[in-house]
């Protein structure tokens, strides 16, 4: 029977799914290409928040700081570095230059970090909720706080500054807009930029959660985060989120149902 524990859980997952699927979605809308190598980047995110709670500090912050950090600059050096160059080519090429990204990030996170899984030993420091007749844990509470706040932060960018401006012009038209005075490079950079961190955001959220951090966790980050796009519309910022919610509200569902066995 579906609770409201269940819920919570809904919000949890809908809140990662959405974090992923709103980076794809920036890149999607100005480029209009199906940018895979970003579940890379979001794992790339929860290694780097792995590296700094096991060899610097176990304050969560820190980590959620650097692995958003690493997640943008390589984000944005994925664009300057490859995408950049095929801007003018068919769709199809930058898509399999994506895929094969995206496979070699997950080679390298196993070569250099080994094949297994690794607990997530950070501290979060948030206080837990309880009542009769639901329970939001210290962790779930903090995902569910901070996607809250990433979301309203770059609904305000994305509305309310000339940045969130150049980002519509260029998803319409980018010569147009580059005609008008819109740095378009930047814009795109800054696009990255943005959607990487949040990426690498969920990459350390999803880490806490779960206590787990392997190479191939972004694997069916990508196929989902693909299907959050196409549910809630090509390029659509609110669709996307709306899409994470409802697919982690059907995964809930289907896992709380009594299957008999025939």
């Amino acid at each position: 029977m579906f609770s409201l524990q269940d819920l919570v859980n809904v919000a949890v997952l809908g809140s990662t799914y959405s974090l992923i699927a709103v980076g794809l979605t920036m890149v999607y809308g100005i480029l209009k290409i199906l940018h895979i190598a970003h579940a890379g980047v979001y794992t790339l995110g929860a290694y780097m928040g792995f590296f700094i709670v096991t060899n610097v500090t176990s304050n969560f912050w820190v980590a959620l700081l650097m692995g958003m950090i690493s997640a943008s600059l390589v984000g944005m050096a994925i664009f300057r570095g490859v995408y950049y160059y095929m801007l003018k080519e068919s769709r199809i090429i930058p898509l399999i230059a994506s895929i094969g990204l995206f496979t070699v990030m997950g080679e390298l996170f196993r070569l250099v970090a080994g094949p297994f899984h690794h607990n997530f030993p950070a501290n979060s420091y948030f206080p837990p909720v309880e009542t009769k007749w639901f329970q939001i844990t210290s962790k779930q509470g903090l995902i569910i706080l901070l996607t809250a706040t990433f979301v309203f932060a770059l609904y305000w960018i994305y509305n309310k500054t000339k940045i969130g401006l150049a980002w519509r012009a260029c998803s319409q038209d980018m010569d147009i807009a580059g005609s008008v005075g819109v740095n378009v490079n930047r814009a795109i950079s800054l696009n990255f930029l943005i959607g990487s961190a949040l990426a690498g955001a969920a990459g350390v959220l999803m880490a806490l959660y779960r206590n787990s951090i392997y190479p191939a966790m972004g694997n069916g980050v990508a196929y989902k985060a693909f299907v959050v796009v196409v549910i809630g519309g090509f390029g659509s910022l609110k669709g996307s989120i709306a899409a994470g919610f409802l697919l982690a509200l059907v995964e809930t569902f289907l896992s709380s149902l009594e299957w008999s066995s025939l």
